[in-house]
C-alpha cells in the first residue's frame, strides 16, 4: 500500500500540541501519548475523522472506540452517568478507567464511535498531553491505541511510527508511557460492576470504591468495548505462555525467577511488568528468533490484565 502521508514526529510540547489541535480541527488523526499507551486521536463528533481512525488502523467497524474527555462535566454531555458511575469517576478520574455508559441522544457523537451500540466508552485521561489536546482542539477525542488493528500496542513514539508510518500525519513524542497497558473497562449494572477488560485498576479497587461486587464479563455478551476480540495485541510470531525456559528458536520474556532474554520484572513486581509488557513484546518480535515464549505471571492484581493481553497475543 502506498503511504498517504509523510508521518511527522514532533515533540509533545506547546507548539506540538497546537499543531496537533490544528490537524484535529481539520478532521485529521494524531497519535498522542496517554498514561496507558499511545492513542490515535480524532474529533469524536466528526464521522469523516473517525473513519480515518478505522482506515489507518485497519480496524473492524464493529469494534467501538473509547472517547477521551476533559472531566465529568464533558462526560455528562455525552452519556448518562448513574450514582455508581459517578463514584467510580470520582475515585479514578483522571486515570486509566474507562466507563461504558448509555449514550445521550443529543451527544452529537459520530455513530461510528459506538459501532452500532447504545453505549459509549468514556475515559478521562491523566496524561497532560491528551488533556492539553482535548482543551486545544475543543473536542472530545476518540482514541484507540495508535497501531495496526490486532497488533502489539505502542508504548513509545517509535512503536507508532513503525506501525502507522505513512498512514497518519503526526506523532507527538512524549516518551515512554507510564502504565504500559490499556485502561480498565467497566460498566455499572445496578447491583454490581461488570469488568469488560482488566487493566491497571484492579477489580478489588473497583469494589472498594463502589461498594459493589465486580463480575468478570464473558464473551457471551459479544463485543461491548475495545480490547475484547479473541486475537489481539499480537506479535507477528507464535507466542508460548507459562514458559520456564526457552526452547530452540524462542526469544524468552522472563518474569521473577525466570530470567529470559529480557525480563518484565526481575523482582516479580506486577506494576513494573505491566509497564514493560508491550515494549518487551515489540523487542521480541523484532528479534531474530522465530518464536516467542513468556514466563508465567501470577493471576492477581494487575496480573489479571497482563494475562488477558498475553492470552489474546497467543490466540
Amino acid at each position: 500500500m502506498q503511504p498517504d502521508f509523510t508521518t511527522e514526529l514532533r515533540r509533545c510540547d506547546e507548539d506540538g500540541i497546537a499543531y496537533a489541535a490544528e490537524l484535529i480541527r481539520a478532521g485529521q488523526t494524531v497519535a498522542v501519548p496517554t498514561e496507558t499507551v499511545y492513542g490515535l486521536a480524532a474529533d469524536a463528533r466528526d464521522s469523516d475523522a473517525v473513519a480515518r481512525i478505522y482506515a489507518a488502523k485497519g480496524r473492524p467497524a464493529f469494534n467501538p472506540l473509547i472517547v477521551h474527555v476533559a472531566g465529568v462535566a464533558m462526560a455528562r454531555d455525552l452519556a448518562e452517568l448513574d450514582d455508581n458511575s459517578l463514584r467510580l469517576a470520582a475515585a479514578f478520574w483522571p486515570g486509566p478507567l474507562t466507563l461504558v455508559l448509555p449514550v445521550r441522544a443529543e451527544a452529537g457523537l459520530s455513530p461510528l464511535v459506538m459501532a452500532g451500540l447504545p453505549t459509549i466508552a468514556i475515559r478521562c485521561p491523566a496524561h497532560p498531553a491528551m488533556q492539553a489536546l482535548i482543551a486545544a482542539s475543543g473536542a472530545p477525542l476518540a482514541a484507540p491505541s495508535a497501531n495496526r488493528s490486532g497488533a502489539i500496542s505502542p508504548t513509545n513514539a517509535e512503536h507508532v511510527r513503525r506501525s502507522l508510518g505513512g498512514r497518519i500525519p503526526l506523532v507527538l513524542d512524549g516518551g515512554p508511557t507510564a502504565r504500559g497497558i490499556e485502561s480498565t473497562i467497566a460498566a455499572c449494572a445496578g447491583d454490581h460492576i461488570r469488568l469488560l477488560r482488566p487493566g491497571p485498576i484492579a477489580a478489588e479497587r473497583l469494589e472498594q470504591a463502589s461498594g459493589l461486587p465486580v463480575v468478570v464479563s464473558g464473551s457471551d455478551h459479544g463485543i461491548e468495548a475495545p480490547g475484547q476480540m479473541e486475537s489481539h495485541y499480537a506479535p507477528s510470531k507464535p507466542v508460548r505462555l507459562n514458559a520456564t525456559d526457552a526452547m530452540a528458536g524462542e526469544y524468552l520474556i522472563g518474569f521473577g525467577a525466570v530470567k529470559g532474554d529480557i525480563s518484565l520484572s526481575e523482582t516479580a513486581d506486577l506494576d513494573e511488568a505491566a509497564a514493560a509488557l508491550f515494549a518487551a513484546l515489540h523487542i521480541a518480535d523484532a528479534s531474530s528468533a522465530p518464536r516467542i515464549a513468556v514466563a508465567n505471571v501470577p493471576m492477581e492484581g494487575v496480573g489479571l490484565a497482563i494475562n488477558d493481553r498475553l492470552r489474546r497475543a497467543a490466540a
